[in-house]
């Protein structure tokens, strides 16, 4: 080893989905990415976007987006953060909230950058097991800790924890602030937004990738009690002030306006996510009951690991975790009903052999 790479933090990484580029036949369910373009608005002002917009800074403070976000939800403003996707909203309230000796606590089964951001800030961290089931148990989450994250609904397994319990966990740790990652919330149940205002330790967080059709813009907010989002624009300022471009700070903004396609767009994965549910069942599949635009699921007979690379070879592309207690499961992005045909044909015919 070279003397400087004793000084390097080592950590070990989040691994993407992979993305495969775009060809005709390929069927991409491997990252959770919505199959719908994104509101019609969109384009217009994406058009309307000149070279010379791009000369200036955009605006530190995102007020277009964050005013669109606050009228909206019909909110004050303070209450809301943007960052760069929500990573990079989460990241930094690790790094704003998560300064305490005790540990932080999400669950063993989850999203897997909340370790590496743990490693990378130096911070102490407890996984409480899922159960068989995969449910989150509540009860773990009542001693003592340094903060608590949790996605709901979960990620890989796509199951909702209702607001009594998300309330529960609030109610036994006012001395912790705790975030719950809603990135997959609008395909599945009520936001614990609606508790803020009786918790001021709570940040909710989500994303424009899934249901509003922006991963590629890289967009993210955080919704809390005024003072919390204080202390998070603090650290912002500290690290970076120009955090969105000035395309995702308008062309976000556009997003939120049309209430009907969103609606529309989300209640068509929700009924496609319903029936391939009932097709992958008939082959032999077992899985939670996702509230998420995704099925983590595994064959009866047949390993993940296996259908896995079968699947690729056809350009079918799927996210497989090699993990504890996960490793029979596929988790399989729900796409357009074109998409999820191909899918269980292939399924359906490679089951049969």
């Amino acid at each position: 080893m070279r003397e400087w790479e004793s000084h390097v933090r080592k950590v070990t990484p989040y691994t993407p989905g992979e993305q495969p580029g775009s060809f005709p036949g390929m069927v991409k369910l491997n990252t959770n990415e919505n199959p719908y373009p994104p509101a019609p608005g969109v384009r217009k002002a994406l058009e309307e976007l000149t070279p010379e917009s791009f000369r200036l800074y955009p605006d530190p403070a995102a007020s277009e987006l964050v005013d669109a976000l606050a009228e909206y939800y019909g909110k004050d403003r303070e209450r809301f953060f943007v960052g760069v996707g929500s990573d990079d909203v989460i990241a930094m309230a690790f790094q704003t909230f998560f300064n305490s000796k005790e540990p932080i606590l999400f669950p063993d089964i989850s999203y897997s950058f909340y370790s590496v951001w743990a490693q990378l800030f130096g911070i102490p961290y407890r996984r409480p097991a899922l159960d068989g089931e995969f449910r989150l148990v509540k009860e773990d989450y009542f001693g003592e800790n340094g903060g608590i994250i949790f996605p709901n609904p979960n990620a890989p397994t796509g199951l909702y924890l209702e607001l009594g319990a998300v309330e529960e966990i609030l109610a036994h740790n006012p001395s912790s602030v705790v975030i719950v990652d809603e990135a997959y919330v609008d395909f599945a149940g009520p936001s614990a937004m609606e508790l803020v205002d009786r918790y001021d330790n709570l940040l909710v967080v989500q994303t424009f990738s899934k249901s509003r059709s922006l991963a590629g813009l890289r967009i993210g907010f955080a919704y809390g009690q005024p003072q919390l989002i204080r202390y998070l624009n603090d650290v912002k300022y500290s690290f970076n002030s120009y955090t969105l471009n000035l395309p995702s700070l308008k062309l976000g903004a556009e997003a939120l306006k049309d209430k009907a396609y969103f609606r529309e767009t989300v209640e068509k994965i929700v009924a496609t996510r319903e029936r391939v549910k009932r097709e992958l069942s008939s082959l032999g599949f077992h899985f939670p009951d996702s509230g998420a635009n995704f099925i983590f699921a595994a064959h009866e007979s047949c390993p993940a690991g296996e259908l896995f690379q079968a699947l690729r070879k056809e350009h079918i592309y799927v996210r497989y975790f090699d993990a504890p207690r996960i490793r029979n499961y596929l988790r399989i992005t729900i796409g357009t009903d074109e998409e999820m045909n191909k899918l269980l044909s292939f399924l359906k015919a490679y089951l049969k052999r």
